[in-house]
Formats: C-alpha cells, structure tokens, sequence
C-alpha cells in the first residue's frame, strides 16, 4: 500500500496530491476498479483481444505516411 510522509510546513493539498500520484502510478485505482465486480473470462479475453487491436490501428495509423495534397 502506497504511503506518503506530510513533510513539515506542508500544506494538506500538496501531500494529498503527492498520495494520489503515488496511488496512479502503483495501479491501485485501476485493479481496485478491475475487481469491483466479476468480469467472465470470455468478456475479459474480448476486452483485451480488442484493445490490443486498437493499439495496433493506432500504431500502424502514426507510422503510414500522410496522402499526398495537391
């Protein structure tokens, strides 16, 4: 579990601040929501089956060059 340590002379919204960004880059929020309710291995398969597919479309839609204008 992602702790933070309130420096002295600190005020309250930095170090919460500081605990958010420590708790995005662990992930916590993310699998916290992930395991809110049962997700079926075939729905789950699905999702990630199409997200790689989105990934790929936009890698291969930054590296293709632009049509020519004129």
């Amino acid at each position: 579990m992602p702790g933070v340590r309130v420096k002295e002379n600190e005020p309250f919204e930095v170090a919460i601040r500081r605990f958010k960004r420590t708790i995005e880059k662990a992930g916590t929020l993310t699998e916290l929501r992930a395991r809110e309710s049962y997700e079926k291995p075939t729905t789950e398969r699905k999702r990630k089956k199409a997200a790689a597919v989105k990934r790929l479309h936009k890698r291969l839609r930054s590296q293709t060059l632009p049509p020519k204008l004129f």
